[in-house]
């Protein structure tokens, strides 16, 4: 039952899509998400 990613997406080819896309929104999204975290003191 304890499979691992490369053995899961040579059973299902079209699941390797889904993951690269998923793996570049989170990669855009951590940096955006960490400039909004930054807080600006002011003058």
């Amino acid at each position: 039952m304890h499979e691992s990613v490369a053995d899961y997406v040579a059973e299902h080819p079209k699941m390797a899509g889904v993951l690269f896309a998923a793996l570049l929104m989170l990669s855009q999204a951590a940096p955006a998400a960490a400039n909004m975290a930054v807080s600006n003191p002011g003058p």
